[in-house]
C-alpha cells in the first residue's frame, strides 16, 4: 500500500486504497459480510467456493471470493460502532452497497437458546457513533430485502432463528446490564436489561445500530444476523451457532443476487414476491 494520501478529509491513495481497510476499488464485491472478529473472516470464507485474502490492516481483515457462483466479500469491523462506521464508509467508497453483519449476541427474551440465530429488523441506538451522523430520533432499521433474504436463507437451511429488535451498546459490561469491576453497578445499568425486556427487545449487541443508521443515510442496504452466545435469563454462555450464522448470511447473499437480477430484468427498484410468482405488471 502506498504511503502518499491525496486528502486528509478522505484518506486514500491515488489508486484508491482506503487508509484503514487497505483495500482499493475492485478488491471487494458489492455484497460484504461484516463480522467483528478478524479471526472469524477465514472461518466464513472457508464456506465459499473460493476465497483469497485481500488485506489485513489493524482490525480490518478482508477476504473476497465466490459463494455458489456469486461474488462476495467479508471484512471484519472490530468491536463497536466507531470501527464499524469506518469500515462501512471505506467499503462503500470502493463499491460495496450491501452489508450483512454476522456476529454474536446476548438474548434477553425467554425461548431463545444458546446457538439460536437472531435476525435484527431494527436496533435501539444506545451507542454513540450513530449520534455523530444524525439526530437520535432517526430510526436504525434494516433493509427490507436483506432481512427477508436472511429469513428465507434461515428457513432453507433449517436453522433455529428469531426476528426481533436488537439493542446496540458501546459497553459489553455496564451498557448491557452487567456489573463492572469490583461490583460497580449504578442504577441506570441495573435497570436497563429489565426495561428493554419489557419493551420486547430481543438481544444485546454492539454494531447493528451504527450499520443501519449509516446504510440508510447513504442509500445502502444492511441487515444483521447473530448467533446467541449468551442467555441473560438463564445466565448461560457458550460459543455456538457461529457457522450457522455464516452460512445463513452467505446464502442470503446468493438470494439477494438472484432478486437483484430479477429486479433489473423487470425494471423495478424493489423486489417483492409477486415479481417472481406473477410477473411484474
Amino acid at each position: 500500500m502506498g504511503e502518499k494520501f491525496i486528502s486528509a478529509e478522505r484518506p486514500q491513495t491515488e489508486e484508491g486504497y482506503q487508509y484503514h481497510i487497505a483495500c482499493k476499488p475492485g478488491d471487494v464485491a458489492r455484497y460484504v459480510l461484516l463480522p467483528g472478529d478478524p479471526g472469524r473472516v477465514p472461518k466464513i470464507s472457508s464456506l465459499w467456493d473460493e476465497a483469497r485474502e485481500i488485506a489485513f490492516h489493524r482490525e480490518y481483515r478482508t477476504h473476497t471470493g465466490k459463494y455458489r457462483g456469486v461474488p462476495i466479500s467479508v471484512t471484519s469491523t472490530g468491536i463497536g460502532g466507531p470501527s464499524t462506521a469506518i469500515a462501512v464508509e471505506e467499503l462503500a467508497a470502493i463499491g460495496a452497497d450491501t452489508f450483512i453483519r454476522v456476529g454474536s449476541t446476548g438474548a434477553i427474551q425467554p425461548g431463545i437458546e444458546i446457538g439460536d440465530l437472531i435476525i435484527a429488523k431494527a436496533a435501539v441506538r444506545l451507542e454513540g457513533t450513530s449520534k455523530q451522523y444524525v439526530r437520535i430520533e432517526y430510526p436504525a432499521v434494516a433493509d427490507l430485502e436483506v432481512t427477508m433474504a436472511l429469513i428465507e436463507a434461515a428457513e432453507s437451511l433449517g436453522v433455529r432463528y428469531h426476528v426481533g429488535i436488537a439493542a446496540s451498546t458501546d459497553s459489553f459490561y455496564l451498557g448491557q446490564g452487567r456489573p463492572g469491576l469490583n461490583g460497580y453497578f449504578p442504577s441506570f445499568a441495573r435497570n436497563i436489561l429489565d426495561d428493554l425486556r419489557q419493551a420486547r427487545v430481543t438481544n444485546f449487541e454492539m454494531e447493528a445500530a451504527t450499520l443501519y443508521t449509516l446504510a440508510n443515510i447513504y442509500g445502502l442496504r444492511a441487515g444483521c444476523i447473530c448467533a446467541v452466545f449468551a442467555n441473560r435469563i438463564t445466565n448461560e454462555f457458550g460459543k455456538a451457532g457461529e457457522k450457522e450464522a455464516a452460512l445463513v448470511a452467505s446464502e442470503a447473499v446468493r438470494i439477494l443476487h438472484e432478486w437483484d437480477e430479477e429486479k433489473e430484468k423487470a425494471g423495478k427498484k424493489v423486489w417483492f414476491p409477486g415479481l417472481r410468482s406473477k410477473g411484474a405488471r
